[in-house]
């Protein structure tokens, strides 16, 4: 039996909106991480079979297929080839689902999963200026859009309304983003980041190699401070949802035996991957489902799972799933997420695959389990386990 592993997940810091990372363009930013994760491994880049990339505003810098563009710019093989996807913030978690999946179904030996979203140059939601929103009378009347005064899908009011679902409260959100910004700069200082980020060379020759956004200094009584970041909503604010940050990532992937053979390790062998269509008004609670469907097929339970990556896009996101899933805050996002990290979106799914890759390796656990909230009411969930 074909086994699908990864041999290696790399990153950049992630870069505040306007910080650090703006003035380098996507392209490079996502060059940089294929000529890392290539030389970190000693990889003759021509074994790669395809290069599978994730970016959600492919508008602008980022558009016409910005992973072959990405990959040509690195200077890497023109014989490879490179495709761009987008599923929302999932993007490059479905870039190595398709990665993994091929190799197990045999069509690849060595493939590379990647993402890259730089939200300063090309701001969220670029897509929808250029073109305008994608709505049809027939789509816009079945989920009545009307009644909420909007004109598309709005992942902000999906949050909030998640939040007065499961009944929690604006101190419970805020509780939660200030404990992410704890953990992550604890992360940060004790090194738990440095396998995983690659160092990226800005213009003046200096190396950008820290995350930006964590707020060490921040505490609850200032996150309850700050206004809601919308006018019609209560409870959502900018200390309780994901910063709009810069950044690339990338997983490499190959079957078992041909990481073997060319002297690589195995890290972590995928186990089971599932996806979810949930209500695209409140949009963001597929994580839920995703979750239950993904263990299901491994045929695990929520207790054998070690460490969980469920992605901070707002803190109700998380906090309804933990109430659901039922597991204890200690195993979930333990290196802080993204209201404390980031989250570009395009990158962000290969991300937290480098995270918890390394988490499982330095807490010598077994399993984990990633889970990320896409917009239009869908969501990923990924099993792997350390070799």
């Amino acid at each position: 039996m074909v086994d699908a592993v990864i041999v290696d997940a790399v990153r950049t810091p992630i870069g505040r909106r306007r910080g650090r990372l703006a003035d380098v363009h996507p392209i490079d930013l996502l060059a940089g991480v294929f000529r890392q994760v290539i030389r970190r491994n000693r990889l003759n880049p021509e074994l790669v079979d395809d290069v599978i990339v994730g970016c959600v505003d492919q508008v602008g810098e980022q558009a016409v297929n910005i992973g072959r563009n990405a990959w040509l710019a690195a200077g890497l093989p023109e014989s490879v080839p490179a495709v761009t996807i987008d599923r929302q913030c999932g993007s490059s978690l479905q870039a190595l689902h398709f990665a993994a999946q091929g190799i197990l179904a045999g069509a690849y030996d060595v493939a590379i999963a990647a993402g890259v979203e730089s939200m300063s140059r090309v701001p969220m939601m670029s897509t929808v200026k250029v073109q305008g929103f994608p709505m049809t009378p027939s789509l816009y009347e079945r989920y009545r859009l009307d009644r909420y005064g909007r004109e598309f899908f709005d992942q902000a009011l999906g949050a909030e309304l998640i939040a007065k679902e499961w009944n929690l409260r604006r101190e419970d959100l805020d509780a939660f983003g200030f404990e992410s910004h704890q953990r992550a700069f604890r992360a940060q200082s004790s090194g738990a980041f440095d396998q995983e980020i690659v160092p990226v060379t800005l213009a003046d020759g200096t190396l950008f190699q820290s995350d930006e956004g964590i707020r060490p200094d921040t505490t609850v009584e200032k996150m309850l401070g700050l206004p809601p970041a919308f006018p019609d909503l209560e409870l959502i604010t900018a200390g309780n949802a994901s910063q709009i940050s810069d950044g690339a990532s990338a997983a490499l992937v190959m079957r078992r035996d041909v990481a073997e053979r060319l002297g690589l390790r195995p890290r972590a062998r995928f186990v089971s991957f599932a996806l979810v269509g949930v209500d695209p008004v409140t949009m963001l609670t597929g994580p839920i489902p995703a979750t239950r469907k993904v263990l299901d097929r491994a045929g695990l339970s929520v207790g054998q799972i070690d460490l969980f990556e469920v992605n901070e896009a707002f803190a109700s996101v998380v906090l309804a799933w933990q109430r659901e899933i039922g597991v204890p805050m200690e195993r979930v996002n333990v290196n802080g997420g993204a209201i404390a990290l980031g989250h570009p979106l395009g990158a962000t799914g290969t991300r937290i695959t480098a995270t918890l890759l390394n988490a499982l390796e330095l807490h010598q656990a077994r399993y984990g389990l990633m889970a990320i909230c896409e917009g239009g009411g869908m969501a990923n969930a990924t099993i792997i386990e350390r070799i």
